[in-house]
């Protein structure tokens, strides 16, 4: 049985409860070493076998899969279903009959909203998010290039891209954001090394070298990292609801 275990975004302690005790049972580990906070290996069981996958094409990682047998877990970071290329190992164990599970985490984007103290969703100012990523050595499909979402004016939030900060501020500006748009960069969210750039679009690649950050961070933008919003009507005294008259 394979089960696909989201790590959480860094601390040891936001991995969930079912994640952990699947750490704990498992006979084969294999784990994203470039980004699983290590210390959550401490959980697992003596003569439990490690792979780390960082080290590893897919060809390999199914080979331990597929012939190891027993427990095994698949350690991704964050939630595995964003940018985890879950699907692409889980098509194969399809085909092969083997079963599997998923678990899921706390995505590195929640971690970074708590570094913040950040809320992704302000009345009067977003109600919506796009996760995406900047295209480099691997593109981004046709009509989902950041400028081209840009001119939602929501918040965006950046994956995969603290390495192509001159690119991510340059499309920002073209797709429609102003720049003085609030940006925030979260380096490591809820790692002990963690930092937190708070910058805009215009400032972006400056602020961004300047502290000598170009992986493992979080590029969040948008004006719900202002101070201007409107009040929720949720618990507003003279907003009627099932449960409040």
């Amino acid at each position: 049985m394979v089960h696909f275990v989201g790590a959480g975004p860094g601390a040891v302690d936001l991995i969930t409860v079912r994640g952990k005790e699947l750490i704990e049972k498992a006979d084969v580990i294999i784990y994203a070493g470039s980004l699983v906070n290590p210390a959550l290996l401490d959980y697992a069981r003596e003569g439990c076998l490690k792979y780390d996958s960082a080290y590893m094409n897919l060809e390999e990682i199914m080979d331990v899969m597929l012939n190891s047998g027993g427990e095994i877990v698949r350690l991704h970071t964050g939630d595995p279903s964003i940018y985890g290329a879950i699907r692409e190992q889980m098509d194969i164990l399809d085909k092969e009959g083997v079963p599997y599970d998923i678990c899921p985490g706390v995505s590195a984007m929640s971690g970074a909203a708590a570094a913040l103290r950040a809320e992704y969703t302000l009345p009067g100012v977003s109600q919506s998010i796009i996760i995406t990523r900047a295209g480099g050595r691997t593109g981004v499909p046709k009509g989902q290039d950041i400028k081209d979402m840009a001119g939602h004016g929501s918040t965006m939030i950046l994956f995969l891209s603290a390495g192509l900060s001159d690119k991510v501020s340059r499309d920002l500006k073209e797709g429609g954001y102003p720049g003085d748009t609030p940006v925030a960069v979260v380096y490591k969210a809820t790692w002990p090394e963690e930092r937190i750039i708070h910058t805009t679009v215009d400032n972006l690649v400056k602020d961004m070298e300047e502290n000598g950050i170009d992986k493992t961070a979080l590029i969040i933008v948008g004006n719900v990292l202002g101070g201007e919003y409107e009040l929720s009507r949720l618990y507003d005294k003279d907003f009627k609801t099932g449960y409040r008259k």
